[in-house]
């Protein structure tokens, strides 16, 4: 079975008067039905705007797709036009965005909110629409839905407007859903439900789930396979279990080793230095300035490219047999 989502050779820059920002770099991966792969790196590693592409949901002017393909069940989601994708979104590929306060329209109620989604995709009444989100908000999880519908988002917790974005992203069953950072700004007992309802929702629906995340914790809890980005390209990817077991990559192995744990009295450690400027095409490895096992290998090659170093385990790092050993 062909995969559910095929991103390949992706490049994306965003454009101002003053300056370009080459902020994702040749980014290649596919999620497969009922799969959930993680979208992994600290902030500015090109995430969000992956994640955004996939919809074209780039901020204009500014962000533009250079080239590469988004194909989803087969077509190149980049090819179709504005309108095109008005029938993908909400209905085919759904998005739990990253703040629901500033995501949710503070102005309609949250109920509101869900009608008008499924007024667009789907052939029904305005009382069904009703009926239908009183539905999903019990689905997810929020009590009392009939008198939660006609609530602001202002009146509610930041973990019931969670929920409100997850039952607006599922409304219509979609095929694959998008989940950047979905559980950013919750407190670790409100991650732990949210997380919960979406694979519950997963298995219900058996829709394909990409989340964008910096929390190892909750890549190790969701997902099948990981994505490892820097500066805006894929410096590994895996199963969850190979990439935790033996990382293959030295920018994998310092996310790993900066996770603080409960049982360990070793002093935490940090990745030092901070990202590359973005404002010119990357030479060699981006991540070798901060990089214990760099060498001039890393930084004479042009380009670094990912490679098979174990089945199903690709990595973009030359030293990567040392930092296995290390690990």
């Amino acid at each position: 079975m062909k995969p559910l989502l095929e991103v390949d050779q992706l490049e994306v820059v965003l454009e101002s008067k003053q300056r370009k920002v080459y902020a994702v770099n040749d980014v290649t991966f596919h999620v497969n039905h009922g799969e959930t792969v993680g979208l992994v790196g600290e902030s500015g590693s090109g995430k969000s705007i992956t994640c955004r592409s996939i919809l074209q949901l780039l901020p204009k002017p500014q962000g533009k797709v250079l080239k590469g393909a988004i194909r989803f069940e087969g077509e190149n989601l980049l090819a179709h036009s504005p309108k095109a994708m008005q029938q993908i979104r909400g209905k085919q590929i759904g998005m739990v965005l990253q703040d629901p306060m500033s995501s949710l329209d503070p102005v309609y109620r949250v109920g509101d909110q869900i009608v008008e989604t499924l007024l667009t995709h789907q052939q029904m009444s305005r009382q069904a629409a009703r009926e239908r989100a009183v539905e999903l908000l019990r689905q997810v999880g929020i009590p009392s839905p009939e008198k939660r519908i006609s609530e602001y988002p202002h009146q509610m917790s930041g973990g019931m407007r969670q929920r409100v974005m997850i039952a607006l992203a599922i409304a219509c069953n979609p095929k694959l859903l998008l989940a950047d950072e979905p559980t950013t700004a919750l407190d670790v007992t409100v991650q732990d439900q949210v997380l919960k309802l979406m694979k519950d929702i997963q298995q219900r629906l058996g829709m394909g789930i990409l989340i964008v995340t910096h929390n190892l914790g909750v890549v190790a809890e969701m997902c099948d396979r990981v994505i490892v980005l820097y500066a805006g390209k894929v410096m590994e990817t895996a199963t969850t279990a190979d990439l935790f077991h033996s990382p293959r990559h030295a920018y994998t192995l310092g996310l790993i080793r900066s996770v603080p744990r409960i049982e360990s009295n070793e002093k935490l450690e940090g990745i030092p230095g901070s990202l590359p400027v973005m404002t010119e095409p990357l030479q060699g490895c981006p991540f070798r300035a901060r990089c214990a096992f760099a060498s001039d290998e890393c930084r004479l090659n042009e380009q670094t490219q990912l490679r098979e170093v174990a089945p199903g385990h690709w990595s973009a790092c030359f030293h990567h047999e040392r930092v296995c050993e290390w690990r």
